[in-house]
């Protein structure tokens, strides 16, 4: 695995008004890694999570992706820098098909101008669009719902189409927020199965957020922890999760067990 620091974050602070949800994180992921981001609820990982996409302006610190800072980027900059990402919140177009989902953000990576012809539709899909389309529904293993218009799947696949759609723009890195959230068993590891897929196939950086420890234990090569906005430990999945302080900040009510 490269030793080359993809996303490094370094004294990162974001404050709403006197609360301090993110105070001084640093750490780095590298090109290729897989790297979970957990603790309780509140932590600031989410936060965390805006800071580097965009969505929020963090106060203090940097952050730096494949040796550009991030600061002053708009989010969009951020996206064709090479940063992917999903949601807690499932983001999808209810009346579109799984296809047209990531054939949209193809035309978002190339960034060739074609918006106003598609809605006009005058815009013919070429055959490299298809076939990137193609790959990508076939590495998600949705290939046969490619037709299928997204209001008619469950959670589940809704799940694994965002995660398509945020593929499809061929990131760097990408950035999962609670991807299981809502998931059952089986639906959840059918979702660890394609992270971990992306990574050792396409060499994809991961940054995941996850309330679920065994898909976390699953999924990542290392694992930082947070509470109360602040960084607690890092390690392997097993070291961070026999800390006695992790223990009792995140499993405080399974530190008996």
């Amino acid at each position: 695995m490269a030793e080359q620091a993809l996303l490094s974050l370094r004294g990162v602070s974001k404050s709403f008004g006197g609360i301090h949800a993110v105070h001084d994180i640093s750490f780095k992921v590298r090109a290729g890694e897989s790297v979970g981001l957990v603790g309780p609820n509140g932590a600031g990982k989410t936060t965390l999570f805006n800071c580097v996409c965009g969505q929020l302006r963090f106060d203090q610190g940097e952050i730096m992706f494949d040796g550009t800072t991030l600061a002053g980027i708009p989010t969009f900059k951020r996206a064709r820098l090479g940063i992917g990402r999903t949601y807690q919140k499932v983001e999808v177009f209810t009346d579109m098909s799984v296809r047209d989902h990531l054939m949209v953000a193809e035309r978002s990576r190339c960034g060739e101008g074609r918006l106003w012809k598609d809605l006009l539709n005058m815009s013919k899909v070429s055959r490299q669009e298809m076939e990137n389309v193609e790959a990508t529904l076939d590495l998600v293993g949705i290939s046969s719902m490619a037709d299928t218009s997204v209001n008619a799947l469950g959670l589940g696949h809704c799940r694994l189409v965002e995660l398509a759609r945020a593929l499809a723009a061929e990131p760097k890195i990408l950035l999962a927020d609670e991807p299981s959230s809502g998931l059952d068993i089986h639906e959840t590891a059918e979702v660890a199965a394609v992270l971990r897929t992306v990574q050792h196939e396409r060499g994809t950086a991961i940054l995941l957020v996850e309330h679920d420890l065994s898909m976390v234990g699953e999924v990542v090569d290392r694992t930082v922890v947070m509470d109360l906005g602040s960084l607690l430990a890092e390690g392997t999945f097993d070291e961070v999760m026999a800390n006695p302080e992790v223990r009792h900040a995140y499993l405080g009510q399974m530190g008996a067990a």
